[in-house]
């Protein structure tokens, strides 16, 4: 950590400051921070070489203002408020306003990236310490003021008093003289759950009121001076490569107000104008700039994918990523053998408002040492940093990434690219550049949560489970800019590869793809997807030139959580059919842990009440644990199934979730209801559509306007009736919410459909058409 990194921190000022690092190093004694200005790192912080190389997260506290200064950033999940609250409640604070910094490299640590869950899990922690740190602080600053003991003051409401006295004294007096900087100490007292006022209440959100005013700012609303606009011309298909662009049509763009200029770079081809509309006229082949394309190697055909992604040829590893007792012995000896195999498709993030970013490179540095700012909805903005100035072959500390909210994307969408995209049009004309996508180019060219392909064989014998079997196909799960040009579109059309694949199906293909159930045989196979062409058979580097067998694939929303427990839990309900055991008791029986057993047990009255079905009217269970070591979700869902349409309408969703602590109440159950809504969505109608050279479901809705084939997502009248129990653990630590209620949700759907039908459909989404093919092949 550079020292002119740091001393970029206009935060920690001096006088009137109490600022604290999360850091779990070495404690540091309070130095005032005058006497330390001198040091390596920002003023009042003594920083070893060690302690400098962390990443250093600060909480600040002045006289009436609190701030946290966050590498984890809002992306529309209530990370915000509940960081906020876990503040609040350990400084006892009163009804001030805390202030959020987030997702500034100038500003804010390196935290990785704000994903799967990991923010309040991780962060919360660090952040409660830091907190109980300051407010140790202040005891000690009040016990000096006031001459007495720390155990004889009691604080509220921004106030610390002596017990039984009058005797005050505010934290902005307390402030007003303080000088001093702290590191979080792990081992510091922590206010007890017991006497939680703040954690474990619906807190209403901080970020709505703003947004539901429209006085909200999202990337989109962002202005440069001196700001033009950009446009990209995509390539006609995935691996084709640029030829030309028309003389007549070069003569057609300058012709258009506002044209300032085409920039290409090798596959790379885009506008730039003085205002949007111009851009869009200039990008446009019928009224602007017309490339000539060379088709490249076409993509696996789309009818073909499930035999494509088992096919040994696409293959480039095969882990064995579980393996207890003798499977195959098992499944000898087992009363009753069944065996399934289960697909699901591409999705999309499908964000409702498309990517947009905001470049600003200049030739050379400023006086602060930056050369390029760049405003992006990035779930990682040092990872993007360092992506972009390779991209750009500037120093990484010269880049400046400033977080700015966009529409929720759940997963790696398009935000980096556009980015990238605004990073290299804004280099070339040499001022700010503005790009925003469209909507055909936010379905046409985000990177896709991939397609997935399972089999499955089990045995069971008197009631219980004694084989278990999971054979999983799967792309790579993580494709997030790492430092790397090719992890973004404009480093891969300028001539970058993308960073190798995975070695390993890990926690992203494999996510989810182990079972926390008991069984005393149990085998997980994991068979990799190369989703282009590698250095050889066995090789997970890419070849240059760069040609993709299947689209680019990164993380979605429980990366591969969702297709694995939609094959995993639809699976254990066939075995339960076939033993003839009831499928709730099956789960119960197959657990040890007490708190799998408890969500599980929080359904037992529902489904004792179900709907018993065989009359198009089904209820089914499913079960999950989060990345098979976090949250416990268990689920109970009803649906209808239209005997003349065959189409599946969801009507009724319980979710029994145990994330340890509750923060916040209310949030936790609008994170529940979102997965809920999407993992319908993605279980009945998301899939995309490709042809050889891309995606053609570019628009939401197909029409005579937009001819091209739709992406279906759940419509507000779809919504089901959703209700969540919520299992409060509050001494234990707090997990996430953010993913783990949709992992089950494909196959509690798949469960409850069929009770009400009597067949299983296998492949996602259960469209009406593969819920008539079964039926007609059940008959």
């Amino acid at each position: 950590m550079r020292t002119k990194e740091l001393s970029r921190r206009g935060f920690l000022t001096g006088a009137g400051t109490l600022a604290v690092a999360f850091s779990f190093g070495p404690s540091m004694v309070g130095v005032p921070a005058s006497q330390a200005a001198a040091a390596s790192g920002p003023p009042g912080l003594r920083v070893d070489e060690e302690a400098a190389a962390g990443s250093l997260a600060w909480l600040v506290l002045q006289p009436g203002r609190v701030a946290i200064h966050s590498g984890k950033v809002e992306l529309g999940t209530g990370v915000h408020t509940a960081l906020t609250q876990i503040v609040v409640e350990e400084l006892h604070l009163g009804a001030r306003g805390v202030t959020y910094v987030q997702g500034d490299t100038e500003t804010t640590p390196d935290q990785g990236t704000t994903a799967g869950s990991k923010t309040i899990q991780n962060g919360g922690p660090q952040l409660r310490a830091a907190a109980a740190t300051a407010f140790q602080a202040l005891l000690d600053l009040a016990a000096k003021r006031l001459g007495v003991a720390k155990d004889q003051l009691v604080a509220r409401d921004s106030i610390i008093t002596v017990r039984g006295t009058n005797r005050r004294v505010t934290y902005e007096q307390l402030l007003s003289r303080a000088d001093v900087v702290l590191v979080a100490d792990e081992d510091v007292p922590l206010t007890a759950p017991a006497d939680y006022r703040v954690v474990g209440q619906s807190v209403a959100r901080a970020d709505l009121p703003d947004k539901m005013t429209a006085r909200f700012s999202f990337i989109q609303d962002v202005k440069v001076p001196g700001m033009l606009h950009g446009r990209v011309v995509r390539p006609n298909g995935r691996n084709a490569s640029f030829v030309s662009i028309t003389p007549e049509s070069m003569t057609r763009a300058r012709a258009i107000p506002g044209f300032v200029d085409v920039v290409q770079r090798g596959n790379f081809v885009g506008v730039v104008a003085t205002t949007e509309f111009a851009a869009i006229q200039a990008a446009t082949p019928a009224t602007g700039v017309e490339v000539v394309w060379a088709d490249g190697q076409p993509l696996v055909p789309q009818a073909s994918y499930p035999e494509a992604l088992r096919d040994p040829a696409n293959h480039y590893r095969t882990t064995q990523e579980e393996t207890v007792g003798d499977v195959d012995a098992a499944l000898a000896g087992a009363a009753t053998t069944h065996q399934a195999s289960y697909f699901s498709p591409f999705h999309m993030h499908a964000a409702m408002g498309p990517s947009c970013s905001i470049a600003d490179v200049r030739s050379t540095p400023d006086t602060t040492g930056i050369q390029v700012r760049v405003w992006s909805s990035s779930q990682g903005v040092f990872a993007l940093r360092t992506t972009l100035a390779n991209l750009l072959q500037v120093p990484a500390d010269s880049v400046h990434v400033i977080y700015e909210e966009s529409a929720g994307c759940y997963g790696h969408n398009g935000a980096e690219d556009a980015a990238a995209d605004a990073a290299v049009l804004s280099q070339a004309v040499g001022k700010p550049v503005r790009v925003q996508w469209s909507r055909q180019n936010e379905h046409g060219w985000e990177p896709l949560g991939p397609a997935m392909a399972h089999d499955m064989r089990g045995g069971i014998t008197g009631g219980e489970v004694v084989a278990w079997e999971h054979v999983v196909n799967t792309p790579t799960h993580g494709s997030r800019p790492n430092g790397s040009p090719g992890t973004v579109l404009a480093g891969i059309l300028t001539g970058s590869l993308p960073a190798s694949l995975p070695t390993s199906a890990g926690n992203s293909g494999g996510r989810n793809a182990p079972v926390n159930y008991t069984f005393p045989n149990r085998r997980l196979i994991a068979h990799l997807v190369r989703s282009f062409e590698t250095a050889g058979p066995t090789s997970n580097v890419p070849q240059a030139p760069l040609r993709y067998r299947f689209p680019r694939t990164t993380a979605l929303r429980s990366l591969g959580g969702f297709s694995n427990t939609f094959a995993n839990e639809s699976f254990l309900d066939e075995l339960a059919v076939a033993g003839g055991v009831d499928p709730l008791e099956l789960r119960i029986r197959s657990h040890e842990d007490p708190r799998a057993i408890a969500v599980l047990e929080a359904l037992r009255e529902t489904w004792a009440e179900r709907p018993r079905g065989g009359d198009g009217v089904g209820a089914g269970v499913a079960f999950a644990r989060y990345e098979t070591e976090f949250t416990y979700v268990a689920t109970y869902a009803e649906v209808t199934v239209d005997t003349s349409t065959e189409a599946i309408r969801v009507r009724r969703v319980v979710v029994a979730h145990d994330c340890g602590l509750v923060i916040n109440p209310d949030g936790i159950r609008n994170q529940i209801e979102g997965n809920v809504i999407q993992g319908i969505g993605r279980t009945l109608k998301e899939e995309v559509q490709l042809d050889s050279r891309g995606v053609t479901s570019v628009v939401w809705q197909q029409n005579q306007a937009n001819p091209t084939p739709q992406y279906s997502v759940l419509r507000f009248s779809e919504v089901p009736t959703i209700e969540s129990i919520l299992i409060n653990r509050p001494d234990e630590s707090a997990w996430g919410a953010g993913e783990p209620a949709i992992g089950p949700m494909g196959a509690v759907i798949g469960n409850a459909v069929f009770a009400a039908t009597g067949v299983r459909i296998r492949t996602l989404p259960m469209t009406p058409a593969r819920v008539l093919a079964a039926l007609q092949g059940a008959r």
